[in-house]
């Protein structure tokens, strides 16, 4: 139900070394009713942007709007959003019952007690935390905590859900079915909301649109695809994905007129030449950097012809649905996705061949991306 808006919002905090802010002339537009996420390492400023929509934090620069208003100097009481905390937030000396309910009877937002008790029923249900009405915060387990949070979230009908990473203390089970809650809940409820997370998976599977936060500012904002797809560089690219891609330089090379890639001691053709081949060429890169998914490496534990490289077992990570495998060549850790039934033996020797039409090249020196094939 409203529009957010930061006009070059930038966020310092004292102690900080000179030149260096926890948000740095960050500029967003996130559209009513769109399921935005922020998403980046542990101290790129996620929690900060958040905090400063929410009002728990001002700017020292720039502007701050909800549905076109500026709320810059507005107290959070008053800008009718609705927060889940990492660390829960929850009124020890409240039960769970009360905790949820609390909102509904603050004098901003009051209502009668009979339309509490439906709504808290309802998110009760939703958050599987229904047998659990009379305990304290103490007696309840961290994934419980966390679910009394976001169902005292989801009790109201804000402007705005702000999510500072929900479901970080839930078991594997639980968190993959309240992401298709959530998804539902925001779609349901028609209102927007903005989500922290360091997952790539709650990303990826949960956001109209992700903006990568690095040191403050954004690295890229767009869809899932582009990201997975058309990262913008290397930073990016190694964050989605699993397993992670791999990353090696490699030296242009040209035989017959034919552009090739010079890369852990073999030579890689490069397909189609027009499009990858010549883009290279165009970019003019002192040295390239290549990433290869682990989805595009092939591998065989049997000697093979001389196209393919020979490296050997570095690791071996078995993970129910697949195996993820990894290969030293030549120093470098070459990560593969490989079937479940894959057994092999640390140090054994194991050949591959990379699927060069998905590949991603970068600027050697500056780590942005030059061209790719999908």
């Amino acid at each position: 139900m409203a529009r957010i808006q930061l006009e070059n919002v930038t966020k310092r905090y004292k102690g900080m070394k000179e030149g260096r802010a926890a948000v740095d002339h960050l500029s967003l537009d996130i559209q009513d009713n769109e399921f935005f996420v922020l998403f980046g390492p542990a101290g790129a400023g996620k929690t900060t942007v958040l905090k400063t929509i929410a009002g728990i934090e001002f700017p020292n620069e720039g502007l701050v709007k909800i549905g076109g208003e500026i709320v810059n100097l507005i107290e959070p009481m008053y800008r009718n959003v609705s927060m889940v905390f990492e660390n829960y937030a929850l009124y020890p000396h409240f039960s769970v019952y009360d905790n949820i309910a609390f909102p509904m009877r603050s004098p901003l937002h009051k209502k009668d007690e009979a339309y509490i008790q439906k709504a808290v029923e309802r998110v009760v249900k939703m958050m599987k935390i229904d047998g659990l009405y009379d305990r304290k915060p103490s007696q309840l387990s961290n994934g419980q905590r966390q679910r009394v949070a976001i169902g005292r979230c989801l009790v109201r009908e804000p402007k705005v859900f702000l999510m500072d990473e929900p479901l970080a203390h839930l078991d594997a089970k639980l968190r993959h079915f309240m992401r298709g809650e959530l998804k539902e809940m925001q779609s349901a409820f028609n209102t927007t909301t903005i989500y922290v997370t360091h997952d790539f998976m709650e990303a990826m599977s949960l956001a109209d649109r992700i903006a990568v936060m690095n040191n403050g500012k954004i690295e890229q904002l767009g869809s899932s695809l582009q990201m997975y797809y058309t990262p913008v560089n290397e930073f990016v690219a190694r964050l989605f994905g699993e397993p992670e891609i791999t990353i090696f330089p490699a030296e242009l090379s040209s035989k017959n007129g034919r552009l090739g890639l010079k890369a852990l001691g073999q030579e890689q053709p490069l397909f189609p030449e027009k499009d990858a081949g010549h883009a290279l060429q165009e970019a003019g890169a002192a040295s390239v950097d290549v990433g290869i998914r682990g989805i595009d490496i092939q591998f065989s534990l049997a000697p093979q012809d001389a196209s393919w490289i020979k490296g050997a077992i570095y690791a071996f990570e078995p993970i129910g649905n697949k195996v993820i495998m990894t290969a030293d060549v030549k120093g470098e850790k070459i990560r593969i996705a490989a079937p479940n039934s894959t057994s092999a033996d640390l140090d054994e020797a194991v050949y591959l061949k990379f699927n060069m039409k998905n590949a991603l090249f970068f600027d050697g020196v500056s780590k942005t991306i030059i061209t790719h094939k999908k």
